[in-house]
C-alpha cells in the first residue's frame, strides 16, 4: 500500500509539473539512516590472471540486502551504498536451474555471454541448484525461536510483524516438529518448552502473549537458546535457532567481535542458525550479517508480511533445512584466454586460496531448493584494459604464466567443495567453461541476473558500472522476466523504475 501511495504521489507531481521529480536531499537521507549500521564494502576490482589465477569464495544465500533496499526505495529514499550487497540482491531471486542428478545434493550450471555494460568483456554466470525436498519428506525439526522483545521492538514493523510472520511458520509445522521459544529483553527466559507442531494452539498463544519492553541482552538470549537446542538435540533432524531482532544489542556482550566468537563456538554443536532482521531506523545489519555468516546460518530482512511468507512458508525448506554445508567455490582462469577478472559482489565472503581444500574452514550453507548465483566479469586476451578498472598498473618486468599445452580452448575451471550437513569431509565437483560455450546473447536467467547486478552497481555508483543505466536495467529485467510465477521479478522492475525516479529527483538538486 505504501508503494502504491508513493507512486500515486509521483504521478500527481509529474502531471502538475511536467518533468518534475521529487527531490531527495542528501542530508535528510543521511539522517534517516543515521542509526542503521552497515559494514563498509570495498568493491572487488579487476585482477590480472598472471598475478592471481585463482578466485575463491564462500557461497551466500542471504537475501537480506535486497528486501532492505526495497524497503528504503519504497519509502522514498535511495539506499546508502554499503547497504547494497550485490550478491544478496542477485540471490534474492530463484533461477530454477536444472536439478541435480545422482548423489550430489546440488547441480552446477554455467553460462557465458557479453557483459551488457561492456560488450567487449564477458559475463560468466555460475549457478547452483539445490535439491528440492518436498515438505512431507523433510527431516523433523528441533526449532528454538529466539525472539527480541526489548523496548526497541515496539514499532509496528518489528514485534507485531514478527508475531504475524512466526504464526505463518507455526501453521506449517508437523507433529514431528518441535518448537521452543526463548525471549530476551533486560534478561532472557524460556517462555515455551519444546512443544509439538501438533499443538499449534499452545505455540500460537505463546506468541500472542509477547510484549516489548526493556533493554536488549542479546548475548544472554543466544546462550540460552543454544542451550535449549542442545538439551533437546535430535539426531538426523534439523536442529536450528531462529533469531528475530533489529540487532540493537545494548546489554552484555554486544560488540560484533565478541558475538561472532560466541556464535562460532555454538556452531560446533551441529546447530544451525537463521537470522531474521526487522524494523527501520536502528537496524543493525552489520551485526546480524556477521552472526549469520559465522554461525552456519542465513540472514533475511523482513520488511512486510509477504516477505515473511516468502521466507518462512514458500521457501521454508531452503530457509530452515540445510542440504549441504561449507560450500566453497574456486575458479581457475586460463591466462591464454583471460587477461583479468572481477567477482561481482561477495566482498565479505572471499576466502584465501588455500582455504578451499581446508575442511576446517567455515563457509556458506545451501538449503533445500535454494539457488546460488555468482557473476564474474572477465576481460578476454587481446582487449585493451582501462586503467581505471584495476587497482595497480600492469607489471613491467613480469610475464604472464606460461600456459600448459592442450588447454587452449578452456576459459576457466570452476570447482566446488561441500560437506553433508552432518559431515566433516568435503566432496569435490568440477566444471570447465570453454570457448565453444560463449553465447552471443544472454539467456533469460543471465539477463535477469545481469539486470540486478547493473542495478546494484548504479545504486553503489560503482566505478565498474560501465554503460549501465536504468534503461538498461529495465530492458534486461524485462528480457529475463520469464514465467515469474510469484511475481518477484515483476516487482523488481517496479522497484528499479521507482529508484530511477528518485535518482532523477536527487540529481536535479
Amino acid at each position: 500500500m505504501r508503494y502504491i501511495c508513493f507512486i500515486a504521489s509521483l504521478l500527481v507531481f509529474s502531471a502538475c509539473a511536467g518533468s518534475y521529480y521529487p527531490s531527495i536531499q542528501h542530508n535528510q537521507q543521511d539522517r534517516v539512516f543515521d542509526d542503521e549500521d552497515y559494514d563498509q564494502i570495498i568493491e572487488n576490482s579487476f585482477i590480472f590472471v598472471y598475478e592471481a589465477p585463482l578466485s575463491t569464495f564462500s557461497i551466500d544465500v542471504d537475501g537480506a540486502s535486497y528486501s532492505n533496499v526495497r524497503r528504503m526505495i519504497t519509502d522514498g529514499y535511495l539506499p546508502p551504498s554499503d547497504a547494497v550487497r550485490i550478491e544478496e540482491m542477485i540471490n534474492y531471486f530463484n533461477y530454477n536451474y536444472p536439478g541435480p542428478k545422482g548423489n550430489n545434493p546440488f547441480s552446477v550450471h554455467t553460462e557465458i555471454a557479453p557483459a551488457p555494460w561492456n560488450p567487449e568483456h564477458h559475463l560468466v554466470q555460475i549457478g547452483i541448484q539445490g535439491e528440492r525436498v518436498e515438505a512431507e519428506n523433510l527431516p523433523p525439526s528441533n526449532l528454538v525461536f529466539l525472539l527480541d522483545v526489548s523496548g526497541s521492538m515496539g514499532s509496528y514493523d518489528k514485534l507485531p510483524l514478527l508475531k504475524k510472520g512466526f504464526k505463518l511458520l507455526v501453521n506449517q509445522l508437523r507433529e514431528e516438529d518441535y518448537v521452543s521459544i526463548v525471549v530476551y529483553a533486560g534478561s532472557s527466559g524460556l517462555v515455551l518448552p519444546p512443544t509439538s507442531g501438533y499443538d499449534k494452539e499452545t505455540i500460537l498463544e505463546s506468541l500472542d502473549k509477547l510484549q516489548s519492553g526493556g533493554s536488549t541482552a542479546g548475548a544472554a538470549g543466544i546462550q540460552q537458546a543454544y542451550q535449549v537446542a542442545m538439551e533437546n538435540f535430535r539426531e538426523n533432524a534439523n536442529n536450528r535457532v531462529i533469531l528475530a531482532t533489529d540487532g540493537d544489542f545494548n546489554v552484555g556482550v554486544s560488540n560484533d567481535e565478541a558475538l561472532v566468537e560466541l556464535i562460532e563456538k555454538k556452531r560446533e554443536h551441529g546447530i544451525f542458525l537463521s537470522v531474521l532482521g526487522f524494523g527501520t531506523g536502528n537496524l543493525k545489519d552489520s551485526k546480524m550479517e556477521k552472526i549469520a555468516n559465522h554461525g552456519n546460518g542465513n540472514y533475511y530482512y523482513i520488511d512486510n508480511l509477504l516477505e515473511a511468507k516468502k521466507v518462512l512458508v514458500s521457501e521454508m525448506g531452503g530457509t530452515l533445512h540445510t542440504i549441504a554445508k561449507d560450500v566453497k567455490v574456486q575458479v581457475e582462469f586460463n591466462p591464454q584466454n583471460v587477461q583479468a577478472y572481477r567477482l561481482i559482489g561477495y566482498e565479505n565472503r572471499l576466502l584465501a586460496d588455500e582455504d578451499f581444500n581446508d575442511d576446517k574452514k567455515d563457509a556458506g550453507e545451501l538449503g533445500s531448493g535454494h539457488t546460488v548465483t555468482a557473476l564474474y566479469e572477465v576481460i578476454p586476451v587481446g582487449i585493451e584494459i582501462d586503467n581505471n578498472l584495476t587497482d595497480i598498473d600492469p607489471l613491467k618486468y613480469q610475464t604472464p604464466t606460461n600456459p600448459v599445452d592442450g588447454f587452449s580452448d578452456e576459459i576457466m575451471t570452476v570447482k566446488l567443495r561441500y560437506k553433508q550437513p552432518d559431515g566433516d569431509s568435503s566432496k569435490l565437483i568440477s566444471r570447465v567453461i570453454n570457448k565453444k560455450q560463449v553465447n552471443t546473447e544472454l539467456s533469460e536467467n543471465l539477463s535477469f541476473a545481469a539486470s540486478v547486478a547493473s542495478f546494484g552497481m548504479l545504486l553503489r555508483d560503482s566505478r565498474f558500472k560501465g554503460s549501465s543505466s536504468f534503461e538498461m536495467v529495465n530492458q534486461l529485467a524485462k528480457n529475463g522476466k520469464g514465467e515469474d510465477d510469484q511475481g518477484y521479478r515483476a516487482e523488481f522492475i517496479k522497484i528499479a523504475e521507482l529508484a530511477d525516479l528518485l535518482w532523477q529527483g536527487q540529481s536535479k538538486n
